[in-house]
């Protein structure tokens, strides 16, 4: 499925957060992208409305997935009457908003060995779109999925085989999941927050061989292609190398003395 387009992103929040504030109730998108997510922002500021503010067309909104730091995620608009803590203190005692599936092998001992991948394309090929599908949290012989609630009893009825692998699947509280992406911390100085600068210091790549991954296409900032080293990165944003992996750019931290910037960064494991 292809990613929405950001005039139809614009029209359907206005539409979503107007409905939540003219009519008291909860609303939400379904599952975006980073890079739908990046455009929803790109839209606020256009807009001349700060990030920090997380009010939208007169209804707060919050961005959630299931867990904190999830990828992919919902935009949720809330009537006046529910505050930011309350929906997620809510969404963690009985969801409504998006549901956790626990998938494990029905015979442990002949299952494949599955990665996200597999369980991604377990469940697209039942016909499931992309946007009903959260972030998938891959274990040792389990796995996590956050979808919809209105795809959640379908996939526990029909995804019963992942490649040679037999499945079961059960609908649990999300704060059962103990799955959470695993990060290195790193940290350094650099001469600059520009995105080849970052991407060097770390993989430990010089600035030209940081440039030729990014002329080629290889590099990928909150889900867009980057095409520019001299993009400076902002704080939080998320940057995928292809071939190298991925990390979350933390943001500054001072200046040394001879005014390099001191940057601190999270690697995927």
């Amino acid at each position: 499925m292809e990613e929405k387009s950001r005039d139809f992103l614009s029209g359907r929040i206005k539409d979503l957060a107007g409905r939540a504030f003219n009519n008291s109730f909860i609303t939400h998108t379904d599952f975006l992208s980073l890079s739908e997510l990046a455009a929803f922002f790109q839209i606020l500021s256009s807009e001349g409305i700060s990030s920090n503010v997380h009010e939208y067309m007169g209804a707060h909104y919050v961005v959630y997935g299931g867990f904190p730091d999830a990828e992919r995620a919902m935009i949720c608009f809330l009537p006046d009457y529910i505050s930011e803590e309350e929906f997620l203190e809510q969404q963690g005692a009985e969801p409504d908003v998006l549901t956790c599936i626990h998938v494990t092998p029905v015979k442990e001992k002949f299952s494949d060995d599955l990665n996200h991948r597999d369980y991604l394309g377990a469940l697209m090929n039942l016909g499931i779109e992309r946007d009903q599908i959260g972030d998938i949290l891959t274990g040792e012989k389990e796995a996590y999925i956050f979808t919809t609630t209105e795809v959640a009893d379908m996939v526990c009825r029909e995804l019963i085989r992942i490649r040679h692998t037999s499945v079961k699947c059960s609908i649990v509280n999300g704060s059962e999941c103990d799955i959470r992406p695993r990060f290195e911390e790193a940290s350094g100085s650099v001469a600059s927050e520009r995105t080849d600068a970052v991407i060097a210091f770390v993989y430990n790549l010089s600035r030209a061989e940081a440039q030729r991954l990014i002329e080629a296409e290889q590099v990928f900032i909150d889900g867009r292609t980057a095409y520019s080293g001299g993009y400076d990165l902002k704080t939080g944003a998320r940057v995928s190398v292809r071939g190298k992996g991925k990390f979350i750019y933390d943001g500054p931290g001072g200046t040394t003395r001879k005014g390099r910037l001191f940057i601190k960064v999270r690697k995927f494991i």
